[in-house]
């Protein structure tokens, strides 16, 4: 089946909104212990931490306003602008990254991290992650993610600007969860980690939501391995995303 076909069904399959879990892919119950190295650990923020002007995750109500801060000293990767401080804070999106192992279904989930998931589609719609590689795999016994949203390495190359965390300090990170990558508080951009196995991580990072489709091309990566067979490092064969884009268009 050509890339098209595969694609269109993709496609269809996140707008029917089925979701096909791979061979023995139960998410799995973690529990908050210990750290990682990189940027799923750095400077972490505090569990249940609130930046200041941010409402809490999840507060009643359709929208929510966020701070999209100018970071002077990182200027953006590619040409963007920050998102418009409205977000929704109701309701799901879904995603689809297109890679060079097959693609990714994402649900995401406005209402656990608005600000997050508005600035996530925002950077899709930008094409900002269009023709971008991931720099980043682990797989030890404490955390299993593939790390993306980088422009030029693991942890350079952002949107320009940053945003606070929405977590509430009970976040478990489980296989097929999807959360923003951040090197301390309140320094989300444009990187976030696919959980493939498992993440036993702080509860520090806001949880965009869920691979719906997809977890085959996450096994495909792991098992190509990490380069000078490390557990964390570049993967072995480059990761590359063709495409991102939003359902609906």
């Amino acid at each position: 089946m050509g890339r098209i076909a595969v694609s269109a069904v993709v496609l269809l399959t996140a707008l029917l909104g089925v979701t096909t879990p791979a061979a023995g892919a139960a998410p799995e119950e973690t529990t908050s212990g210990g750290t990682a190295s990189g940027a799923v650990e750095r400077g972490a923020s505090e569990p249940g931490a609130v930046e200041p002007g941010a409402a809490e995750p999840g507060a009643a109500g359709w929208t929510k306003h966020c701070e999209f801060t100018p970071t002077p000293d990182k200027p953006a990767a590619k040409p963007v602008r920050p998102p418009h401080p409205t977000a929704p804070a109701k309701g799901t999106a879904t995603a689809v990254l297109d890679t060079n192992y097959g693609a990714v279904v994402i649900r995401l989930d406005r209402s656990n991290a608005p600000c997050a998931v508005h600035n996530f589609t925002h950077l899709v719609r930008s094409l900002f992650y269009h023709h971008t590689q991931c720099f980043r795999l682990t797989n030890s016994a404490r955390l299993g993610v593939l790390q993306c949203g980088d422009i030029h390495r693991v942890e350079e190359g952002g949107p320009g600007y940053r945003f606070a965390d929405e977590v509430t300090g009970r976040e478990t990170y489980p296989r097929g969860t999807v959360a923003m990558g951040n090197q301390g508080p309140g320094t989300n951009g444009s990187q976030f980690f696919i959980v493939h196995s498992h993440a036993n991580i702080t509860p520090a990072y806001s949880v965009l939501g869920r691979v719906v489709h997809g977890m085959d091309t996450l096994d495909r990566i792991v098992a190509a391995g990490i380069a000078d067979g490390a557990q964390d490092g570049l993967p072995r064969h480059p990761v590359r995303i063709h495409w991102a884009l939003t359902l609906p268009f």
